[in-house]
């Protein structure tokens, strides 16, 4: 069974350093404004990323319920095992002194 994983969301970085202001630089507003559309991107991936990690916490939750239950269940037949363990060691150990006293007799 596949089970999502973490995804880790780089920081977007410059591909190259910043040079200098040039004609061709578009000016403060649109950079503004560019780096408000990368924000608004980097947030909604990020909105994704928690959303699927919340999933993953409420897919182990349930999972660790699960385990949880089949442990308890475990013990309480374990339990019950260890009782019918203890009875037939009892019986065994009648049947031994049972058996010795019919041996002893016989001699």
């Amino acid at each position: 069974m596949d089970r999502p994983s973490a995804v880790v969301i780089p920081f977007p970085r410059p591909a190259e350093p910043a040079a200098a202001p040039s004609p061709a630089t578009p000016d403060p507003q649109q950079r503004l404004q560019a780096a408000l559309v990368a924000l608004q991107d980097a947030l909604g991936a990020q909105r994704e990323a928690i959303a699927g990690w919340r999933k993953a916490l409420g897919d182990l939750q349930g999972s660790v319920h699960g385990l949880g239950s089949s442990l308890n269940s475990y013990q309480e037949r374990l339990g019950t095992l260890g009782t019918q363990v203890t009875a037939l060691n009892t019986q065994a150990r009648r049947l031994e002194a049972w058996a010795d006293g019919v041996i002893s007799q016989s001699r």
